[in-house]
C-alpha cells in the first residue's frame, strides 16, 4: 500500500515554471501581469537574526489593499518578546523590495488562514464568489519559490481543479490513526486538489482563475511522492488549495471588507 505524504509549502525552495499559452483564446499575459503588483511575499523581522528579513511564504493584498491573505503555517511562529521580531510583507520585485510591518489581525487554524493588516495601501485582488468552482477549470497560481534565493521574483504556473475533495491526512494502516486526525476527520472540509506544480515557498500563493484572474483559493500543501528532500527534483504535480469561501468566512467574522 502506497504511503500519502503531504509537505505545508513553507520553508523549502523550488524551481519556477512559467506558462504563456492562451485560454479559450484569452491571454495569459494579461491577466499574470494584472496580478503580479498584487502577490506579496510573507515574512519574519528579527533584528537578531543571520537574516533580519525573512522570506517564509506567499501571499496577495485583497479588500480595501491593506489586508493580506497567507496561511496561518507561514506566520504561525510565536514572536520572541525577548528580542526585536515582527511580521513583515514584501512587495515590488528584485533583490531590493520593499517591507512593510504587519499585523496578524485574523487567524483560523483549521482551515490554515491568516489575515495581516498594512500601514499602507497596495493593489487588490477581487475574490470570486463563495461556491465552489468547477473541476476542470483553468488556473493559475503566482508566488515565490525561490525568493530567499534569487530575489522578489514572482513564478506563475499553470494547472486545473482536479477535483473538490475532502481535506484529510491519508495513512498508511489504520495504527496510525491518532486522537487528533480522528477528530479532523470528524470535522472535514472541502479543498481543491490541483493538477499544478507547487513547491514549498508558495505557501499562501493565490490560485486564481485563468480568464478573470479573480482568487479561487489560496495554495497550503503539496502531495510528495517520496521525501521532502525530494520534492525540488521530482515534484508530484499534485497540490491543494483552501477555497477562497473560507478566507471570506474569516474576513467577515471580523467585519472586513473583502472586495
Amino acid at each position: 500500500m502506497f504511503i500519502h505524504k503531504f509537505v505545508f509549502l513553507t520553508g523549502l525552495l523550488g524551481i519556477a515554471l512559467i506558462s504563456a499559452p492562451n485560454v479559450r483564446g484569452h491571454s495569459i499575459t494579461d491577466v499574470v501581469s494584472k496580478v503580479k503588483p498584487s502577490v506579496v511575499g510573507v515574512g519574519l523581522y528579527d533584528a537578531m537574526g543571520a537574516q533580519p528579513h525573512q522570506l517564509r511564504g506567499s501571499g496577495f493584498v485583497f479588500g480595501d489593499g491593506s489586508l493580506v491573505a497567507t496561511n496561518y503555517h507561514v506566520v504561525s511562529k510565536k514572536l520572541d518578546p525577548q528580542k526585536v521580531q515582527y511580521h513583515i510583507v514584501f512587495s515590488g520585485t528584485g533583490r531590493k523590495p520593499k517591507i512593510h510591518k504587519a499585523e496578524i489581525i485574523a487567524k483560523d487554524r483549521n482551515h490554515d488562514l491568516a489575515i495581516l493588516k498594512l500601514d499602507t495601501k497596495l493593489k487588490p485582488m477581487i475574490l470570486a464568489g463563495e461556491e465552489f468552482i468547477a473541476d476542470g477549470t483553468d488556473i493559475l497560481l503566482t508566488g515565490f519559490p525561490i525568493g530567499a534565493v534569487l530575489g522578489l521574483y514572482p513564478a506563475t504556473h499553470r494547472g486545473i481543479i482536479a477535483a473538490t475533495t475532502p481535506d484529510v491526512i491519508p495513512t498508511s494502516h489504520s495504527s496510525q490513526l491518532s486522537i487528533n486526525i480522528l477528530d479532523r476527520l470528524e470535522k472535514t472540509f472541502m479543498i481543491y486538489q490541483l493538477d499544478i506544480t507547487a513547491y514549498p515557498g508558495n505557501s499562501g500563493s493565490p490560485l486564481y482563475d485563468a480568464q478573470s484572474g479573480e482568487v479561487l483559493g489560496i495554495l497550503n500543501k503539496v502531495f510528495v511522492k517520496e521525501s521532502k528532500e525530494t520534492v525540488l527534483e521530482k515534484p508530484s504535480g499534485i497540490s491543494y488549495a483552501i477555497p477562497v469561501k473560507y478566507l471570506m468566512e474569516l474576513a467577515k467574522r471580523k467585519s472586513l471588507k473583502v472586495n
